[in-house]
């Protein structure tokens, strides 16, 4: 069986401690947290780790690490939150303008985590400079880290140009764990539509056209977390136990 997770994205308007309480109710066996250096401090590690112990639930991700010219991406203090919440994995996605720079981001980052057993997820977008599966996997072949991997969104996958194809051709221990939606077949016209289906125009497995069951017959066994940001399922269920309930009623089969 694989581990299921509801990304962080899909509950923006919810803070962590409170993701753990949602997802639990809901069933959820794992959930992804967001991390916002400008509002985390210790007391939130305390209450989210209380509640993950109460619960049973685990973390399967914790995000973002956004590194970019001229800015502190503050991953190494995302990176000590999640080893001190048992997560098993950190997105990384990179927006420095030098891939050079990512390579060298990316290894300090992976050492930084070696100890505690956190893999480091690096993840394409084709809004970013890191804008594809084979930009992505060039990032975690040079930095040589033991606990790397490639993070696979499919719906970045199908919009990047990038194929089930090509993942298929590299070996499947490059993808640690992938994040799951649906979305019609053919792209957004504009840069700023595929910012927006990204960020709002996600659906549920099954709602759209894209190939799910072809991407997980590629990548086997491995954990799925649903980044399903969707402002139709906000909308229709503006509660989030009512919303996190229904996205594990639609994907709880693929597991």
């Amino acid at each position: 069986m694989r581990t299921l997770s509801l990304a962080a994205g899909v509950m923006t308007d919810i803070g962590p401690a409170k993701m753990v309480e949602v997802c639990t109710r809901a069933g959820w066996p794992a959930c992804g947290i967001w991390y916002d250096h400008s509002t985390w401090d210790a007391a939130t590690t305390r209450e989210v780790r209380r509640r993950l112990d109460d619960s049973g639930l685990s973390v399967l991700d914790v995000e973002p690490i956004l590194p970019r010219d001229g800015h502190d991406d503050h991953g190494e203090a995302l990176i000590d939150v999640a080893a001190e919440l048992g997560a098993k994995f950190v997105l990384f996605a990179s927006r420095l303008s030098e891939l050079d720079h990512s390579v060298e981001r990316y290894r300090q980052l992976c050492a930084h985590a070696h100890s505690s057993g956190v893999t480091i997820a690096c993840e394409f977008l084709p809004l970013f400079p890191v804008k594809n599966l084979s930009l992505a996997t060039q990032i975690v072949e040079r930095s040589g880290a033991e606990n790397s991997g490639v993070l696979i969104d499919n719906l970045h996958l199908a919009r990047s140009g990038s194929t089930v194809a090509e993942v298929r051709a590299l070996d499947p221990a490059l993808f640690p764990y992938v994040q799951i939606a649906d979305a019609p077949a053919s792209a957004p016209a504009t840069m700023a539509d595929l910012g927006w289906e990204a960020m709002n125009g996600r659906t549920c497995p099954g709602e759209g056209e894209l190939p799910i069951a072809e991407l997980l017959s590629a990548v086997p066994d491995v954990p799925i977390s649903f980044e399903i940001r969707s402002a139709k399922l906000i909308e229709d269920f503006p509660d989030p136990f009512e919303r996190a309930a229904h996205v594990w009623a639609r994907c709880r089969s693929l597991a």
